[in-house]
């Protein structure tokens, strides 16, 4: 497989429904989980099938998602040969807003000039999902596909594509004169000649695309089979390792089905919430259904319920913050919430 397959992330995609968390970052670096990022999921996907060369195309906003990846040492994708690739766009104006978009490619040919992978998997960067893409491999080539788009199990598109290395080559040097600019153009045009194929995933799989996905999604990770489906010991979802003491409890705290980083200090009630590294809750604050991103510091005698905080948040004493399910409450990174701003 290591020789067979090349691993493509385009991580250029902006939903303006996201456009709250993502004013400093970019999607694939949005934090998910208390403790990763959105991109670990197809990353580690990835290495978990045998692929070790891997190419990430970003947009804009792309310091958080290179400072997360490094040298790629956590997913072991700093070799010698192959390894983690890292292609900024230098097309700041055009709208890579699609997956696969061959002008962002093209920028960037020597890389598939010299790779030596017979097969290239094209993926988008905000599907969180756990899946064995070797099955997917097998199944392309017995199948005598040119194109194979992967499917989830309610027969939607999760904007994944298998196709020869050369065929990929191809048709980024005649988009021109084909009028296709990504993958979808190719798949969805009835004319081309080409067989195309669709893989069924069966497992568990959701796009990230707006505010209430990411919200739903993130509090679905509380249930056990959703847990069991996506983290699973044989195919361990990978992030950046950080060293850091356990998070400590203060006599008094209460702490009922939610997901703790390490890290932080939690004095007062968190109850089915995701709590990120180095979080202090203080005396008499009462935390429900939120996400809690790193270093947010919330105040005594507080009460949050559906609301999402941002990293580096200040939450002043005796604040209420109250979203819903449908539509959670947002606090922007770096920001100071306060009672009297919101009476």
């Amino acid at each position: 497989m290591k020789r067979k397959l090349l691993g493509i992330i385009d991580a250029t995609t902006y939903h303006e429904d996201l456009e709250d968390l993502l004013t400093h970052r970019s999607l694939a670096a949005l934090p998910f989980g208390g403790r990763y990022r959105i991109i670990d999921f197809v990353l580690s996907n990835m290495v978990n099938s045998g692929i070790r060369s891997v190419a990430i195309f970003p947009k804009m906003q792309y310091r958080s998602l290179m400072d997360h990846l490094g040298s790629g040492k956590n997913w072991d994708l700093n070799r010698k040969r192959d390894g983690l690739f890292f292609f900024p766009s230098a097309i700041i104006d055009s709208d890579f807003n699609m997956v696969g978009s061959f002008d962002l490619f093209a920028a960037n040919m020597d890389y598939f000039y010299r790779s030596t992978q017979e097969y290239a998997l094209i993926s988008n960067c905000f599907t969180v999902f756990n899946m064995d893409f070797r099955p997917l491999l097998d199944w392309h080539t017995h199948s005598g596909c040119d194109i194979t788009e992967i499917h989830h199990q309610d027969g939607s598109s999760l904007e994944l594509y298998l196709i020869k290395t050369s065929l990929l080559i191809k048709l980024i040097e005649t988009r021109h004169q084909t009028g296709y600019s990504c993958m979808k153009d190719v798949v969805h045009d009835m004319h081309h000649g080409y067989t195309i194929c669709h893989y069924d995933y069966n497992g568990y799989a959701v796009m990230i695309d707006s505010i209430e996905t990411y919200f739903s999604t993130s509090m679905n990770l509380l249930q056990k089979n959703v847990w069991k489906n996506l983290f699973l010991a044989e195919q361990p979802i990978l992030t950046k390792v950080k060293d850091e003491p356990p998070t400590k409890y203060v006599k008094g705290s209460m702490v009922k089905n939610a997901m703790i980083a390490n890290g932080g200090l939690i004095s007062g009630t968190v109850e089915n919430s995701i709590v990120s590294r180095g979080v202090k809750i203080g005396k008499g604050t009462v935390i429900k259904n939120c996400i809690i991103m790193q270093k947010c510091q919330i105040e005594d005698n507080c009460y949050l319920d559906s609301v999402i905080l941002d990293k580096d948040v200040k939450i002043e004493a005796g604040t209420k913050l109250i979203g819903t399910e449908k539509s959670p409450y947002v606090v922007r990174k770096g920001t100071k919430q306060g009672a009297l701003m919101n009476s």
